[in-house]
């Protein structure tokens, strides 16, 4: 057992625990958090797979413009903010059994998988410079399509907010 074995154990303890939490509970608020919560779980697992530039763009991306910009439209739209009381649900029971055996199903098919006895090694390689020289050189067009993308939802938001707006 040793030190990195216990981390991602435990990172992936808290992106499941967050996953959980996230679609357990009944605020959008404390969602959000949880969903933080699981973004940053997942950055420190990328840490640990030793993909530093993915790990930090993560936490960039997600954990902080991601959840503030969801925090920031709860906050600023109108919803109710009382607690939706749910029913007995007579299902319930047979969703919680299809769960549990689809984890067992992916448990058993990941014990079965035979993985390699040599660890990979992604020391001889620099993980931004490669990433860089990929997106720059063959991925040229699609990066660019993705911020024209980008840019077309977030002006096509501003016009829905200010339609809105007019109306009332």
């Amino acid at each position: 057992m040793t030190g990195e074995f216990i981390a991602f154990f435990i990172l992936a303890l808290l992106t499941i625990g967050g996953a959980v939490f996230m679609i357990s509970f009944t605020r959008v608020v404390h969602m959000v958090v949880a969903l933080a919560f699981t973004f940053l779980s997942i950055a420190g697992i990328y840490v640990l797979l030793e993909a530093e530039f993915v790990g930090m763009v993560q936490i960039l991306v997600y954990s902080g413009a991601i959840s503030i910009l969801m925090l920031f439209g709860i906050m600023l739209t109108r919803h109710d903010a009382s607690e939706v009381e749910e029913g007995k649900n007579p299902a319930k029971w047979l969703i919680r059994v299809g769960i549990a055996v689809f984890f067992i199903i992916v448990f058993f098919g990941i014990q079965s998988v035979q993985w390699s006895d040599k660890p990979a090694d992604f020391t001889q390689k620099d993980n931004v410079k490669e990433i860089g020289v990929q997106m720059f050189t063959n991925y040229v067009i699609p990066f660019e399509t993705v911020s024209v993308l980008l840019l077309v939802a977030l002006v096509g938001a501003i016009i829905l907010a200010k339609k809105e707006a007019e109306d009332e």
